[in-house]
This record gives structure tokens, sequence and C-alpha cells, in this order.
């Protein structure tokens, strides 16, 4: 296995929308949410292992879930955790990781990957990694997987690539944000569009580079500690910094400014779930298109349901088409699934009048 490969997973976000089972105190990516037996964070560092060595693997993560990272990845040590003692989205803290490894391998490749994805296909997984990654070797270039859009997706940003190139990594002519139905539609048609997936390949020279170009304020706070980077001083800096950097993605910060950013069209299955309603796409279904996960069902006149609890507990629904049904400790949720994208605004509605018990 190759010691220039290193791959960092992004493992602080909250995942709201997947209330009541994600919490803040037990985010998503710590759940076993297909019933398989492994964590989301669990199965992407299995994957990831097998293309960089476990050692080589960092994640980022907030200040709380360093336990829980710990119980979950028994084989990681503790200083490859890096702690985010704030909220800063994504740049600031892809900046810091790239930081402190091209303190280690000014060589390395760097993989950064989000914790809660879901991908089947491992080996075409790794094939398309290992494509990326001989490029970015031998080129300056900021490269990220997208995906084949199969319907109009309102929920997902699209990458748009350049129509007359025909190389396997092809020139990004811009991002887009997530669109209405129409425009996802128009976005389709046109045939250059991939879904943003949010996993990203560069050598960690070119990705440096381009934050001290792109974003010189934010470089210059976090390069100021590179004596400290990698030794145990390095977390009162981060501290005593990470507050002041900015709240960006590296979508904003980086990847729609750079001209060196190319693409390359995932050969693998994916999916984010990002909610219910994905986790529900995901799952094998029943003859009536019910997907249930750990449940004992007993379900009559009922169709196209989503139906979860964190036990095998009997779970009978009688009369009730395309609900959420979701079943963990002292919340019970019985939503319409077709306003799953409400659960985020619900949550906030739930902790102002219950308060942080529920949420």
């Amino acid at each position: 296995m190759n010691n220039n490969y290193h791959a960092v997973i992004m493992a602080g976000g909250i995942g709201s929308r997947f209330w009541p089972v994600s919490t803040t105190q037990l985010p998503k990516q710590f759940h076993d949410m297909l019933g398989t037996g492994k964590t989301l964070l669990q199965k992407t560092f299995s994957r990831l292992s097998n293309i960089v060595p476990s050692s080589n693997i960092l994640i980022l993560t907030n200040e709380r879930y360093l336990d829980l990272c710990l119980q979950q990845l028994p084989e990681i040590s503790e200083s490859q955790i890096i702690l985010e003692p704030a909220m800063r989205n994504t740049a600031p803290c892809i900046l810091l990781s790239a930081l402190k490894i091209y303190k280690e391998n000014p060589k390395a490749l760097m993989l950064v990957a989000p914790s809660d994805h879901w991908i089947e296909d491992e080996t075409a997984f790794k094939n398309d990694v290992l494509t990326c990654f001989e490029a970015c070797q031998n080129q300056d270039i900021l490269v990220t997987l997208g995906i084949q859009p199969t319907f109009p997706n309102t929920g997902y940003g699209y990458i748009e690539n350049d129509k007359e190139d025909t190389a396997e990594l092809k020139s990004v002519k811009q991002f887009r944000e997530k669109p209405d139905y129409k425009t996802a539609k128009e976005f389709l048609t046109g045939g250059n569009f991939l879904w943003n997936a949010g996993i990203f390949l560069w050598s960690v020279k070119s990705i440096v580079t381009a934050f001290e170009r792109l974003m010189p304020s934010l470089h210059a706070l976090f390069s100021a500690g590179l004596p400290v980077l990698n030794t145990s001083e390095e977390k009162l800096f981060i501290e005593k910094n990470y507050v002041k950097a900015e709240n960006i993605s590296i979508d904003y910060g980086i990847l729609e400014k750079a001209e060196n950013v190319y693409v390359k069209k995932a050969t693998f299955d994916w999916n984010d779930l990002g909610t219910w309603g994905a986790l529900y796409d995901k799952l094998n279904k029943d003859d009536a298109q019910n997907a249930v996960v750990r449940a004992l069902p007993y379900l009559k006149n009922a169709k196209r349901n989503m139906i979860f609890s964190s036990s095998e507990k009997l779970v009978v629904v009688e009369g009730m088409d395309d609900f959420i049904i979701v079943d963990k400790d002292n919340v019970l949720l019985i939503f319409p699934k077709g306003k799953e994208q409400d659960i985020k605004k619900l949550l906030e509605d739930v902790s102002k009048k219950f308060g942080k018990k529920y949420t």
C-alpha cells in the first residue's frame, strides 16, 4: 500500500434531517443506519483503509465526538483525530488537515470524504480513487468525483463539466447550487452535469498552494502553526486560532475560484444518506414498497412507508401510506414522507418547546 496516500474523513456534522435517530449527542455517522452491523463511520473507514494505510487516515470531528470516534475505530490513535473547537464549515478543516499531512510528507496525495455516504461497489470506488491519485501525482490539479444523475434531484449541488472535453478527468466549467426542479431537468438534458458528492482528491502541495493564492488570510492564520502541528502543542494552537477562521465551504472558498479543477464521473453507486427518503431509496422493500430497519413489522393496508426502530420491536401499522415512522428511545416520529425536508425545522420547533432533552 502506497505510504504517500492519505485520507481525511469529515465526521463533524449533526445530520438533523435524520432526527430523532440523529441527535447532537449521537449524530447519524455514529449509527448503523442500514442495519448492517457497522456504523456509517466504520463503513467509511473500512472502505478507505482498502486504499490508504489506516495510520494515514485522519478523522475531522467536533470535540464532543472524540470518545465516540475512539470507541468505534479502535484501530486508530487519538493523534489521528482532529478536533474542531468551533463549527467553521469545510474549508478551514481541510486546510488544517492538509498542512498537518504536508508537514509529515510534502509528496502526499490526499482524499477527502464525508463519513456518512453509502457506497456498495468498493472495488469501483478504489479504482476511481487510484485513477485520480495518479493524475494528481503528475499534475497540479484539484479533482472531485461527480455522480451521474439518475433523476432531476433538487437536493444536490451540480458540477458542470466541459462538453468538448473527452478525457476521463474533465475540466470543470462551474459548480452550480441546488437547483429548482425545472433547472435540474435542464441539467439532465444537457448531459454534462454531475451531482456534487463532496469527495475530493489532490496533492497536499496543490491544495495548500490553492489556499495560499485564493484564501491568503486563512492560509496565513493556519500556516503560522506549522512549527507546532503534529506536536503536543498543536491542540493549544487550534483552540486559540480555529475560532478566528472564516466560516466557509471548500466549494465557495477554493473550488469555485480555482482554474485547475477537474471532475471524474464515478463508476460506483452512491447515496449521500442525507434524509429518511434517501435511506428509503437505498433499502430493500417488501411487496407493498415498505422499507424496514430493525423493526419486526406487522403491516396491513400500508404502502411505501419508511419504518425504523432502534431495537427489534414489533411495529404494527395499518392504513398508512408514505409515512416516516421512527421509534427511538423516548421519541416516536410519525411524519409524512413527502414533507421530509421539514424535519430540520421540526427539530428546531421541538427544541424550543421541550429543550435539548429530545434533540
